[in-house]
């Protein structure tokens, strides 16, 4: 059964590290000077990229632990520390800005893989599949991957729109703001690793 509490969850805790009004003001930098079908389609492969990447790690997150010898509490404290360092960048207002090359397409890189599909991501959808229960929390969770992808696609395919409404002020507000409840989420994460690393010794 479509387990509501674990969607909500993850797409929470997804849109929060995805960050759609933070990315958008990098992707207008990103495609600037390039008419709007051009746009609208770079916005359509950079969602395309970042879910495939997350799919696959969905998919064989499991099999890649068993290979490397990486047990799920020690994924659970490098996961919060990831994400602990991407809130720290928000809450702090670090941006690394990429430049547009002109040998590399930029919805693949950097757009789709990493600002999208970066670690800390892939380690949350990684945990998010482990502890899924049965086809319900399978179907709950793989449906909030696609709900994010969606977001995404829609906020950077309207992303010109969306700046004339929230203006840069608004921006910056909703990315401190998401800062603070990643970093929150981290600390719990490694809490629980942590936890789960004692009472397993």
């Amino acid at each position: 059964m479509f387990d509501v509490a674990v969607f909500g969850s993850l797409f929470l805790t997804l849109f929060v590290i995805m960050d759609p009004p933070g990315i958008t003001p990098i992707f207008l930098a990103l495609t600037a000077g390039r008419p709007a079908k051009v746009q609208r389609r770079m916005a359509l492969q950079a969602v395309a990229v970042a879910f495939s990447v997350i799919a696959v790690f969905g998919l064989l997150g499991q099999q890649i632990l068993d290979y490397l010898h990486v047990s799920v509490p020690a994924l659970m404290i490098a996961g919060g520390l990831l994400l602990l360092l991407i809130a720290l960048d928000l809450l702090t207002g670090k941006t690394d800005e990429p430049t547009q090359t002109k040998d590399v397409n930029v919805a693949l890189v950097p757009l789709g893989m990493p600002l999208l599909a970066g670690p800390g991501a892939i380690v949350s959808v990684i945990l998010a599949v482990q502890h899924a229960d049965g086809i319900g929390g399978q179907l709950s969770v793989w449906s909030a991957i696609a709900a994010m992808h969606v977001v995404l696609w829609l906020t950077m395919r309207y992303s010109l729109v969306i700046i004339r409404i929230i203006k840069d002020g608004g921006v910056v507000l909703v990315t401190r703001l998401a800062g603070m409840m990643l970093s929150a989420i981290a600390v719990q994460q490694i809490i629980n690793g942590v936890t789960q690393v004692i009472q397993n010794s």
